[in-house]
């Protein structure tokens, strides 16, 4: 139900903003540029959605066969302490916790490709377990909300791009990957409000053993991979980092592969058996992707998200802040609906101010440390028919600005006046 009322607002408010700039201020070529977006919209979702087909194919065969080979179940037992005290409703020995882990470990070594067909596999897995089928449930609203606000160890993407501009504009001795250390922050913190703000909506007990030592043990890691990288150029961060996600993939796959042949399994038959799979999800989500982003369009072509951009920038200077941020800010809106939209933007604030300046490393901080929440909530929840999304959205969004608000504390604090 939230989502009915995001969309319609995106849709109705985009349009009577484009139709008072037309009529009243004499953009007469405004309706075009947002009806050229809107069919625009709806090409990019059914693109994204069949450019999602043989990933998805590959992945949810290579799942199948872990599944039969019996290794996701191992996974499972493995991570059961720390998702059984989050997903309360879930029997112990469900397959679901090893979709989940799987998922998330793609999401934080920022493999967009692999996590998306894992996450839909995993909500799959959720929505047999779930009794009322056009309803979410609260294992998969802390799943959602825990992919819209994933942690993202290494922004490896940002960097290279960082690095790129910074090449073309021939700079010396920079360090794309300084931005490092700030967006692990950011996104732990968004990790971190993330699980608060659904354990609040669903009465856990955080104060438990199994979260604590994740939570302790992680923000260890975080440390520790700071201290291991910080001396590292950017290159070869990159480079190592690339290295290390394609081995811990390539290696999961080859461990299915041999745990089924060792089993004597029909390996092969069990892959084309999952990959069957693969494009009736594409299908599935087609609509729900091309209905998003639809509203989206409508929304920014009218101008609407730099209206909201100058309002908060007015609220900032009246209350007395720092506005240095505010130039940063298109990122952190666009983020949460449209990836590549952000991304764009990202780059655009580089250009304007510079790669080294505070605003470009701030944009940078923020693409890497928050996701496309609308998108997650559309792809994920179509994916399985779930229409009624009680309260995921609202998670999502807080977690969201929990996120973006760690971004911009930290980037004050490591960059600000330097």
């Amino acid at each position: 139900m939230v989502l009915n009322y995001i969309w319609v607002a995106f849709l109705l408010v985009g349009f009577a903003v484009g139709m008072v700039k037309t009529f009243f201020f004499g953009q007469t070529g405004l309706p075009a540029e947002m009806l050229s977006a809107l069919f625009d919209a709806a090409k990019n979702g059914f693109e994204i959605s069949i450019g999602l087909t043989g990933i998805m194919s590959l992945w949810l065969g290579i799942m199948k066969i872990g599944e039969k080979a019996g290794v996701i179940r191992v996974f499972s037992r493995a991570v059961a302490p720390f998702f059984g005290t989050l997903f309360k409703d879930l029997p112990k020995d469900s397959p679901a916790y090893g979709s989940v882990m799987m998922n998330l470990s793609a999401n934080m070594l920022g493999l967009d490709n692999a996590a998306t067909p894992l996450g839909l596999k995993a909500m799959e897995e959720l929505q047999e377990l779930n009794p009322q089928k056009d309803t979410a449930s609260d294992a998969q609203i802390m799943f959602l909300v825990f992919n819209t606000a994933g942690i993202t160890l290494i922004p490896t993407s940002v960097i290279a791009i960082r690095q790129t501009i910074a090449m073309e504009n021939h700079l010396v001795g920079f360090n794309a990957a300084d931005i490092f250390l700030p967006t692990l922050i950011a996104t732990f913190i968004a990790f971190i409000s993330g699980m608060v703000i659904v354990s609040l909506f669903q009465k856990i007990n955080l104060l438990k053993p199994p979260v604590l030592i994740f939570v302790a043990g992680f923000a260890a890691m975080i440390f520790a991979l700071h201290y291991a990288l910080s001396g590292m150029p950017a290159d070869r961060v990159n480079a190592l980092i690339g290295t290390i996600g394609s081995v811990i993939i390539l290696s999961i796959v080859m461990l299915f592969v041999g745990a089924g042949a060792m089993k004597r399994q029909p390996v092969y038959d069990h892959f084309v058996e999952g990959a069957k799979e693969g494009f009736s999800v594409a299908v599935r989500i087609i609509p729900y992707l091309v209905a998003m982003l639809a509203g989206i369009a409508i929304f920014r072509s009218s101008g609407c998200m730099q209206y909201l951009i100058g309002g908060i920038a007015a609220a900032a200077a009246f209350c007395g802040l720092n506005t240095d941020f505010v130039p940063a800010l298109p990122v952190a809106l666009m983020k949460p609906l449209s990836g590549s939209g952000a991304r764009g933007l990202m780059v655009d604030v580089m250009r304007t101010y510079g790669v080294d300046s505070f605003q470009g490393k701030l944009a940078a901080i923020i693409q890497g440390s928050t996701e496309t929440t609308f998108y997650v909530l559309a792809v994920y929840f179509g994916s399985v028919n779930v229409k009624k999304t009680r309260y995921a959205a609202v998670a999502g969004l807080l977690a969201d600005t929990a996120g973006l608000i760690g971004a911009i504390v930290t980037g004050y604090i490591f960059f600000h006046g330097k």
